[in-house]
């Protein structure tokens, strides 16, 4: 996540890292992030990140970057449905997964087991990868969430299409995803094992218990 500082000197996300000025890269976990506030690492690293200008951290900004990565995956998404790339419907998705045209597959997090069970199943043979237990992504969003985001009714499931010689959507999406996931604390690993590929994000890591932002500066 790239902070940036507002005019008036509040320290804020931006998920998009589109931001003018100079901004200070972390990657951390939000429970990290609040015990890096709570002892004063942030503060101090975000000093000598911009320089020593003034600068304030709201008592809000873990949920606020909770808020704007939501919003930039809902922005990806919302992108890829434009394009074409987004399969949504239980029906539909399970038609495309059992001829191998899912590269990824989403859950909500209020999802019901049966649902997930049903569509895991229909994507692993399309993926032959059948006796794997290879299984989609449950995100930390619901399906309001989710359907917000989409612009559509009850979105509890999504595909993105793609096949192992096309994963431009797949690999846009798990990067959005991967942000969402590693900073709600969701281990990387699990979710590599979940969707069958790789979702590392480019997120830096957290360093000696603190959040050495300085060291990731951009201008």
């Amino acid at each position: 996540m790239r902070l940036a500082i507002s005019p008036d000197g509040l320290v804020l996300p931006d998920a998009g890292a589109k931001a003018p000025g100079r901004g200070a890269w972390i990657g951390v976990s939000r429970d990290e992030l609040e015990k890096a506030i709570a002892e004063g690492h942030l503060k101090r690293a975000l000093m000598r990140a911009f320089k020593g200008a003034p600068l304030t951290i709201p008592d809000d900004l873990p949920e606020r970057i909770s808020a704007a990565l939501a919003r930039h995956l809902g922005d990806r998404l919302g992108l890829e449905l434009r394009s074409g790339n987004i399969v949504m419907g239980s029906a539909r998705i399970e038609e495309q997964a059992r001829s191998g045209r899912i590269a990824v597959l989403l859950h909500a997090s209020d999802s019901s087991t049966d649902g997930r069970r049903k569509l895991d199943q229909a994507w692993r043979v399309g993926t032959d990868a059948e006796g794997t237990g290879q299984r989609g992504m449950v995100l930390p969003l619901d399906r309001m969430m989710l359907s917000v985001a989409l612009g559509r009714d009850n979105v509890v499931h999504l595909g993105v299409a793609g096949h192992p010689g096309d994963m431009r959507a797949a690999n846009r999406v798990l990067q959005a995803v991967s942000r969402v996931v590693q900073y709600a604390g969701q281990d990387a690993a699990d979710a590599t094992n979940e969707t069958g590929r790789d979702a590392s994000g480019n997120a830096d890591p957290l360093m000696g218990g603190a959040a050495h932002s300085d060291e990731y500066v951009k201008d």
